[in-house]
Formats: C-alpha cells, structure tokens, sequence
C-alpha cells in the first residue's frame, strides 16, 4: 500500500488499485442491504447520506450502478471487503455485520474529509469513490477507549459523540469509569442519594493536587436511566460495546458520601464526608461488611439491566464456562461482543483503615483470611461469583491481582505490563492499556506550552510505537490478550475541547495499533503513518475535533499558570 494514497486510517490488511478513475455516487445512486446489514445500512442514510446529500434510493441485489452491503461466512466477523471495479459499482462484504459497518468506515474515508461533516458544503456535487479492492480484518478482538466521567462529567450528547469518533476510528469497546470519589454519574433508583448527593462536589481543585488553585464552581451532573439506555442503544448501532465501571472497594468517596454507613465507621465519622473535591488516592474505603455487598450487589442488578450481555450481539462468552480459554475469533457466530463484561475497578485502595478497624479484622479472622490484601481479594471474588451467577464476567485493574483471582475474571493492566504478564499466566483475560504508553491524560511534549502537564511524555509517535503483548509471553499466554485500549482520564479534562486536546490525534494512533497488522515497533514506519494523518486531520476537522496540532498547542488550548506534575520516571498516581 503506498504511504501516501489512500490515506487510510487506520491502515487497512491490503488496498489494491482495481482500475483507473473511479465509480461516481450521485444523489440518485441506489443502496441495496442484504439480510444482517441493517445497521450499516441506517447508517448510511442517517450520517454519511446527509453529509454528501445522497438520498440512497432503495436498490437491488443485482444492481451494478449502485452500493451493495451484504454478508460472506468466508470472512471472519469483523473481517471486510470493499470492491469497487468499473461497472459493478461499489460493494461491501463483511464476515459479520460488524465487518460490513467498519468497511461503511473506510468507504467514507475514501470520500474524503466532506464525508465527515453534517450536511453538503457542495451541494450536488458528484462523489467519486476511488477503484480500489480493500481487505481488511482487525488484529485485536478489543479495542477500547476508557472516559473517565467521574472526575469531571461529561453531558449524555459528548458521549454520543465520541460513540461516533471511535467508531470512524474502527474502536469497538467503551469502558465507560461511571463512578469514583469525585462524583456518582449513574443513577440508581433504589439508591437515589447516590445521584443526589454523590453526583455533585462543592468545589474543584484546579491543576494537578499540589496546585494552590481552585474553581469554586459546584460541579456535577448524571445520567438517567433512560440516558444510559439510550447510550448503549447508541453504541450498539455501531458495534460498539459499552462495559461500565462501578468502583469498588476505593475510590468510593462519593458512595459513602451519600450513604454513610458504607464507610467504615468504627474508623472515621464518615457522616461528615462530601464528595471529594481534590486528586489522588483516597483514603476513604468501603467497609468489608455484608450490608456492603448487598448494597452494591442493588446497584449491579438495575447496572446489568441497563447493560444487557446481548446489548451488541451474542456474548462472545456466554456460553464459556468462566475457565475457558477466549474462544478464537473465527468462531464467533457474530463479532466480538464484550457486553457481558462489567469492570469492578479494584485499584488503589489503601487498607490503613481496614487494619485499624475492628469491624474489618473480625471479618480477616472469622473468614481465615492472612490480611488485608486477601481480604479485597475475598471482596472482589464475592462479585466475580455474583456476577458469573448471572452469566456476567468481571475485570478489574491489576490489583485484583492481589491475594489471588477468581477463575473467568479478566484484568485491565493499567501499572506497565507486569499485571498482564502475571495475570496471562495465572489463565487470565487481559486488556493492556499501561499508564507508561496509553494513558492520554498524560502530557503530549515536554515543552512548557503544554496545558497542564501530567505524568510522562506521550507523544503520538510513543503511542504509535506502543506494542499490547508483551515479548516474555508465550503464543498460548498471548493468546489471552484481548486486546488494548487507551485511557482518558479526566482530573484537567473539565470540558470537550480540553478532551479532544488530550486523546486526538493519539487516538488515531492506538487505532492503528489495535486494529492494523503492524511489524515489531522499531520497524514501524511512523513517517508514513505521519503522511497519512496529514490528511486525517482533515476529517478531524470535519468533525469538529480540537487535537492537538502537530506544531504544538493553539494560544486558547495553553493552560498559563495552572500547576501539573511533569515527572521523568517516577509513577504518577491518578
């Protein structure tokens, strides 16, 4: 494929030159769906049809002056093919009905960056698609993209949005970090001080926690029920799965803030807590008690409601006891759905509280545990168990890790490799997404222009260059690599454009190592990657997307004045 022409991103499998010149889409130009292509096909009329002003008048199979989706068992599910060869007009064949949708990706790529806006710039003019044969199937079953809408939320209409950036970026699982010490965003109808109370905090420390600084503004906000409905009917339209995040047992400041007697309170008078309104760990845990787990065992049952397991197809699991091994993604009957999946969190939860309290060293004895870490482990395991009751499967952080792991639990590998590494040996799922490479929250250049410089520099050749299965393992270990994503998290992210500014153009960049079929990452060709950004930057623009340019921040995207952490080497914390 030349680096130049076309542009593609991400880089497809193969793209051949079929003939010269191209097939003409007009407003009269037919669109036939075959049986299972109903999502792309809607697709096509809702966003692509109004950007170009094409109608896609009802067409038929046979048609050869028109579009043509269909399926072919030949391919694997999310495997496509787009032809587009003189005088048979266009058509895109795809393994499942995921495999059509991401080739409807790459078909408007190839009409270039107008194809991105929402409605004509040139009115009536004639759209050429390029004669070309592209096959394409991705690398990874899993490739995700974390929103941290706790620390800073985010309105129902930004997470449609970026429903649709990562599917024109071929992404297909949002984890979607609904709940931390800073604020609640779900609501839960049993519970409704969880959303009254814990949704909103009085204040807001402004920069990294050793800033002096403070926006007095309340924040908070929440979804409805009907919000989250509506957001995973979203995602399921583009084959995308949302896995939701419940944290537990820290990072839980704002829970115990709206019930008080989930804290621990032989420790500390946790009536006097607010939702917490600076960065950080935490000190303040969820008590080890029965009342605990059936608290939050009512939040999972209305959060299971509102995440169905078939909510993007069948369960790539459902029918795998929870030891199996991920089946191969060839025998998927549709594409590789990760809905059954619900994320526990796990991570950063600091047991002074438990080792002072009488409460939680009755529950280590009378369990026979050996400490505090066995008994997060006992913790954690008691919701592995409860949620594969109910056909679910649950990941968390890598600190799940600690004091062992239920068998079927998969584990997001967010401190470097070494969580994977253990957790794929131990016969663990695991998604790779280490802080030293994919966390986009993390500052993009070492100058001091940067706004808010956070954690290690990332720049997006770094990111382009980050590998997901680590060397050490072996092909059967590698195998339970799942597969990547990126996370954002939102502490100096308080709006849309600072979000944009912190994953985009990275974004593209993980795209392309989760999907393309990349050589080792010293022998990446980065340039040309960089040529072909050039002209995705274009559709970027299009859409409306505040990235960071590749010269360096706009003068209204610098954040003067605003205390980060820029560290070389040692760890940042969230």
């Amino acid at each position: 494929m030349s680096p130049v022409e076309p542009a593609l991103v991400p880089a497809p499998r193969t793209v051949e030159e079929a003939a010269p010149g191209g097939f003409p889409l007009t407003p009269d130009t037919p669109l036939w769906a075959g049986p299972g292509t109903g999502t792309t096909e809607r697709w096509l009329r809702s966003t692509l049809g109004p950007a170009l002003g094409l109608r896609f008048p009802p067409g038929a199979e046979d048609t050869r002056d028109g579009l043509r989706l269909r399926l072919d068992d030949t391919l694997a599910p999310e495997a496509y093919r787009l032809a587009v060869l003189p005088g048979r007009g266009v058509e895109i064949a795809g393994g499942g009905p995921a495999g059509v949708f991401w080739g409807a990706q790459t078909l408007r790529q190839l009409l270039g960056p107008d194809a991105f806006r929402k409605a004509p710039v040139r009115p009536g003019a004639t759209r050429t698609v390029p004669h070309r044969i592209v096959e394409d199937e991705p690398r990874f079953r899993w490739r995700g993209l974390m929103l941290d809408v706790a620390r800073h939320f985010m309105p129902k209409e930004g997470v449609l949005r970026y429903l649709d950036l990562m599917a024109a970026h071929k992404l297909n699982v949002l984890h979607f970090h609904l709940t931390d010490d800073q604020g609640w965003r779900i609501e839960i109808e049993r519970y409704p001080r969880l959303t009254e109370t814990g949704s909103w905090r009085a204040r807001t420390k402004l920069g990294h926690r050793a800033s002096p600084l403070w926006n007095d503004t309340p924040h908070g906000g929440h979804y409805t029920q009907d919000d989250i409905r509506e957001i995973v009917a979203y995602a399921a339209e583009r084959h995308i799965a949302v896995v939701p995040e419940i944290d537990v047992p820290g990072h839980s400041q704002a829970a115990i803030a709206a019930y008080p007697e989930l804290g621990n309170t032989d420790v500390v008078d946790t009536s006097s807590l607010a939702v917490w309104d600076t960065w950080g760990i935490n000190p303040n845990v969820l008590a080890p008690t029965d009342a605990t787990l059936r608290f939050y065992e009512g939040v999972l049952e209305e959060v299971l409601e509102l995440f169905p397991a078939d909510a993007t197809g069948p369960s790539a699991f459902a029918s795998a006891p929870p030891s199996s091994p991920a089946p191969p993604v060839s025998s998927f009957s549709s594409f590789s759905s990760f809905s059954s999946f619900v994320h526990i969190g796990g991570d950063e939860c600091p047991k002074d509280q438990w080792r002072a309290s009488d409460v939680a060293q009755k529950r280590i004895a009378d369990l026979g545990l050996a400490d505090e870490d066995a008994l997060q482990s006992w913790f954690i395991g008691h919701f592995a168990g409860w949620l594969a009751e109910r056909g679910r499967r649950l990941i968390g952080w890598d600190e799940i890790l600690q004091g062992g792991l239920a068998p079927g639990a998969a584990v997001s590998s967010w401190r470097g490799y070494a969580g994977g590494v253990a957790a794929a040996r131990a016969g663990h799922d695991v998604v790779m997404c280490p802080e030293q490479h994919v966390y986009l929250d993390h500052r993009q250049d070492a100058g001091p222009e940067e706004p808010v410089p956070i954690g290690y520099v990332r720049t997006l050749e770094d990111v382009y260059r980050f590998e997901p299965v680590p060397a050490e393992l072996t092909p059967e270990d590698a195998g339970r690599v799942l597969g990547t994503q990126a996370n954002a998290w939102s502490e100096v992210t308080e709006n849309q454009a600072r979000v944009d500014y912190q994953v985009f153009p990275r974004l593209a960049a993980l795209a392309e190592v989760a999907w393309s079929a990349l050589p080792a990452p010293a022998e990446r060709d980065f340039a040309g990657f960089e040529r072909r950004m050039a002209a995705h930057y274009r559709r970027l623009d299009a859409l409306g997307v505040a990235y960071r340019p590749p010269a360096g921040p706009l003068p209204w995207q610098r954040r003067p004045g605003v205390l980060g952490r820029p560290i070389d080497g040692a760890p940042p914390q969230r």
